[in-house]
């Protein structure tokens, strides 16, 4: 009995937890009920469940969203778009792109509205509301928002019930149903509602939503779908919705259906209340809105909020001059395109997934074509029209057509001739037509937009002035669309394609025959069969042609890389960052005035990552893994040899990206391993460039390392280091000079000497603001960490308790071979104790200290401190002028070349003062000699130094070419 007992304690124990749990889950959500399981009590309860199931399924976020992190949910990030009813007349000719609309006549209207009494309605037949809009208008969102504030009580409130279907799901259903068993199918717990059961005029309080109706086969024929007032009745689908628009079946309830443009006229115009179009964002406040919801809700950092508040305005600029990102942005749909590129662009960071520029683009396919199929709206087979008639694959083989025309041409605008010619031109059969003219009315648009700078800048030729030109809606659009149409091979020409599809056709035929040849073979001749065996060899020999063709995809990408005329260009992701916020300024200079496309190659390299394959193959466009595997081995030979010349930073920060994007380990590894050096000065490193550099530098062995990673002139901060820090256990010499590091800086770079598997030999921290704080940090490592042997700390603000600190622990530290500490405003005692404490150091022999505040005196007593007391003694190298005594100092190149490479960031005036103290110790020199030629080689380095000093003066001093002047003209 006991036993008994204690089964039935834990049964009870289980339910309880069960509905805690239950409880849990819904009040998270902000709604309560009992159980999903357990039936409904009654019609109110059931509508109370139907809620709360609504509300769960319509806030799931596709995965698409989850690549900003997780910080977004329905109802923080939507914008309402802009609705306006239109009039029967207006519906017929609206059959364009809502870009093109011009100011309305009627005003805004939300959907609510659209369901307000009207003269049409009465209490016995309901509303039939048509909203329709072309691709990425925002349809789908507004139908989610709508779904959403119905459950929680926010609108659309005198609808007791809300039942919404998707089209494609009912298009599917091949089965006949009747209404109830239909809601009954989806919704359970609706199956037996009384409000669906047609008694009185109880429908009056339900509303039907059916999403995306174009998906949907409807004859409202009366021959061809016979009449039906019955719930009951067991009709096909597509019968149950056209009698439900009748009004023959639940004629008192109401029904919203949401379409593109090309299907407003399945539904004739007698069962239709009213028209309505989503005409988008419409103007730059919208917009802001839209940007403002997505970019200020990062984790609630300051620092991430004021960049985005920063981007926001930026971009706000940008709309407002009515610039082409402004036309494109009337699409909801690009305003996610942008958001989503401005994100990846600005707040990728380490512990984020994994994301790629062409991911972005390939999800925002997805987002607005998956699974599309282009119909034809006659009875075509719908399992044939999905196999064939991918939507997305038709834009590949028209649009992309015309994108790879623009990219190998280096045009990015098109008139309306050489579109009618790249899009549709060849269509021949009625088929065809009917599925270009759907084409044209519901897709065409969402790719192309009119040129906003041709009714600029007019043709020289008055007659062209009217003539309109289309271009991509955003640039990159058009490089990932021609990457995607060379990928998949749709580049080929009419014989290659035929000879794929004979081989293919001979290949199967040959397996199938093969058997049966065995057999006969057995009784017959072999010789008669001779001829079967010569069609195996075909399909071989298309692999062999196959192999060439994606050598030349791979030849293609290594050639757009490395272009030539692309050298002085920005790097790839200034140049998207610049076409979505402008350029604020002077105009960057253009040296090639060819178009540049250098996201073409990258786009190619990303396509061919797994996951952006699995999703264009969701999409109906497939790229073979044999395919993926010949191109990439071609790829790494042509980029190893192109690689073997040097590369500005600008071509290899490029390089990066594309490997990045490639996402390919055992590639990438290959390809560093022919690189010894990265070179990315004057490259502005944001924090997505350094996760690039670290994410790539990741891919190769622990073995591998750099002889140099130069990241000089970057722009860095504080914050970007720690993302970098993978990239510099991958290198010997590491320079960080000229960027916005702070004291806080040396926390990190300690660490990095402190770590074990770190091998830094020299480490550049030249114009840092390191002070005297940030050094002390540093030399805390100075115990432990061996391998350093190269420290430069010239201007850095160490001052002299900086300087008498580091004397201090020199000998902490037994491999420093040469230490640079120039320019810090070091008087003449600390300089003598400085290099007093480097004179007893085991290794160091070479000691900078020129730009210091020291006086003649000091230098001269410097420099015999310098040398060593004995002749066994070790002398120390000590670069304090360009002269010593009366002698042209052996090391004035050295001094005077750091000058001329740093000159242009360092402060004027005391430059001035130092290099006049150079000059009045020449001419001293110069006039004890004796030698005619030593003085002649002190008038050379005096010329040098006076030319430097009149371009001061001037303020004409030139960029840094890295190679100073005097190496030219002084050097014997």
């Amino acid at each position: 009995m006991s036993s008994v007992q204690r089964q039935l304690s834990q049964l009870l124990g289980a339910w309880r937890w069960k509905r805690r749990a239950e409880y849990s889950l819904y009040s998270a959500t902000g709604i309560h009920c009992r159980s999903f399981c357990s039936p409904p009590s009654g019609p109110e309860e059931a509508i109370e469940i139907h809620k709360k199931k609504l509300f769960l399924w319509f806030s799931h976020l596709p995965q698409e969203e989850k690549q900003f992190g997780g910080y977004f949910s329905p109802e923080t990030m939507h914008v309402d778009p802009l609705i306006l009813e239109r009039n029967a007349e207006e519906r017929a000719g609206l059959l364009t792109s809502p870009l093109q609309t011009q100011t309305p006549s009627s005003g805004h209207v939300t959907v609510e509205q659209l369901f307000e009494t009207t003269d049409a309605w009465s209490e016995d037949r309901g509303l039939n509301v048509l909203l329709y809009g072309a691709v990425g208008t925002g349809k789908s969102t507004v139908v989610r928002k709508l779904v959403l504030d119905w459950c929680a009580g926010a609108t659309l409130t005198h609808f007791k019930l809300l039942v919404p279907f998707s089209c494609e799901d009912l298009g599917q259903l091949s089965k006949a149903v009747s209404l109830r068993d239909l809601v009954g199918r989806k919704y359970l717990h609706l199956k037996k509602h009384p409000l669906l059961g047609g008694e009185g005029n109880q429908a009056r309080d339900v509303l039907f939503l059916f999403n995306g109706m174009e998906k949907m086969k409807l004859d409202f024929r009366i021959g061809a779908t016979e009449l039906c007032s019955d719930p009951n009745e067991v009709l096909p689908p597509g019968v149950v919705v056209v009698n439900l628009l009748r009004k023959y079946l639940l004629p008192e309830a109401s029904v919203l259906v949401t379409t593109r443009l090309s299907a407003l006229d399945r539904i004739p115009q007698k069962y239709v209340t009213r028209y309505a179009q989503i005409c988008g964002f419409n103007d730059p406040d919208r917009q802001r809105a839209y940007f403002t919801s997505r970019l200020m809700q990062q984790t609630g950092e300051t620092a991430h909020n004021n960049e985005a508040h920063g981007l926001i305005e930026l971009l706000y600029l940008n709309l407002q001059r009515e610039s082409q990102l402004a036309a494109a942005c009337f699409l909801p749909s690009y305003c996610w395109l942008t958001c989503a590129t401005l994100h990846f662009l600005h707040f990728t960071d380490a512990k984020a997934p994994i994301r790629t520029l062409t991911g972005i683009y390939t999800s925002f396919l997805r987002l607005n074509f998956g699974g599309e199929v282009l119909g034809t709206g006659t009875g075509t087979n719908a399992a044939i029209q999905e196999q064939h008639n991918s939507l997305m694959l038709y834009v590949v083989r028209t649009v992309g057509k015309l994108a790879f025309d623009g990219v190998t041409n280096k045009r990015t605008s098109f008139s309306e001739e050489e579109l009618e010619q790249w899009i549709g031109g060849k269509t021949k059969t009625d088929e065809e037509l009917r599925q270009l003219a759907m084409f044209r009315t519901d897709v065409l648009d969402f790719f192309l937009a009119p040129c906003v700078e041709s009714f600029k800048h007019s043709p020289e030729d008055p007659s062209k002035i009217d003539q309109k030109r289309y271009v991509f809606a955003v640039p990159a659009m058009q490089e990932y669309l021609a990457a995607l149409y060379v990928v998949l091979g749709e580049n080929k020409s009419a014989l290659e394609k035929m000879t794929k599809q004979v081989s293919v056709a001979i290949g199967q035929a040959s397996e199938d025959v093969s058997a049966i040849f065995n057999i006969l073979s057995k009784f017959i001749p072999l010789r008669i069969f001779t001829v079967f065996n010569l069609l195996k060899l075909f399909p071989k020999l298309y692999e062999k042609i196959s192999i060439k063709n994606q050598g030349s995809i791979a030849r293609t990408m290594a050639a757009e890389m490395f272009r030539t005329e692309d050298r002085h260009n920005e790097d790839v992701l200034d140049q998207v960052e610049q076409s979505l916020l402008g350029v604020h300024g002077p105009e960057p200079q253009q040296i090639s005035e060819a178009q540049p496309f250098e996201l073409y190659p990258i786009f190619m390299g990303g396509l061919l990552h797994y996951g952006n394959r699995v999703l264009l193959q969701q999409l109906g466009c497939s790229i073979q893994s044999t395919t993926v595997v010949q191109i990439t081995h071609a790829l790494r030979k042509y980029l190893v040899r192109e690689l073997s010349q040097p590369q500005p930073p600008e071509e290899l920060m490029d390089l990066l990206l594309l490997l990045y994007e490639f996402q390919n380990p055992r590639l990438t590894a290959e390809v560093l391993a022919s690189i010894r050096s990265i070179r990315l000065t004057n490259v502005r490193m944001t924090s997505l460039k350094c996760f690039v550099l670290s994410s790539v530098l990741s891919c190769t062995p622990a073995s591998y390392h750099l002889e140099e990673l130069d990241l000089s002139s970057c722009l860095l901060t504080q914050d970007r280091l720690p993302m970098l820090w993978p990239a510099f256990r991958h290198t010997f010499k590491l320079n960080l000079q000229f960027n916005s590091l702070g004291p806080e800086s040396c926390i990190l770079l300690r660490d990095l000497l402190l770590d074990p598997e770190s091998c830094i030999r020299s480490l550049q921290l030249c114009d840092n603001t390191l002070l005297e704080s940030g050094a002390s940090t540093l030399l805390e490592a100075f115990p432990e960490n061996q391998s350093l042997t190269h420290l430069s700390l010239m201007h850095t603000g160490l001052g002299d308790r900086g300087a008498q600190e580091l004397a201090e622990r020199l000998q902490q530290h037994k491999g420093l071979q040469e230490l640079n500490v120039a320019y810090n405003n070091i008087g003449d005692r600390t300089a003598m104790t400085l290099v007093d404490a480097c004179r007893e150091h085991p290794s160091i022999h070479t000691v900078h200290l020129y730009l210091n505040p020291l006086t003649d005196v000091g230098k001269q007593s410097l420099y015999v401190r310098g040398d060593p007391k004995s002749q066994s003694g070790r002398r120390v190298k000590v670069l304090a002028s360009v002269t010593e005594g009366s002698d042209l100092s052996e090391d004035w190149h050295p001094i005077l070349s750091v000058i001329q490479k740093n000159i242009s960031s360092w402060d004027r005036q005391r430059v001035k003062e130092q290099l006049k103290v150079f000059l009045r110790d020449l001419e001293w020199g110069r006039q004890q000699q004796q030698s005619f030629w030593k003085r002649l080689h002190f008038r050379r380095v005096e010329k040098g130094i006076r030319q430097t000093l009149r371009m001061l003066e001037k303020d004409t001093i030139p960029p840094s070419s890295g190679k100073s002047k005097w190496a030219i003209n002084t050097r014997r």
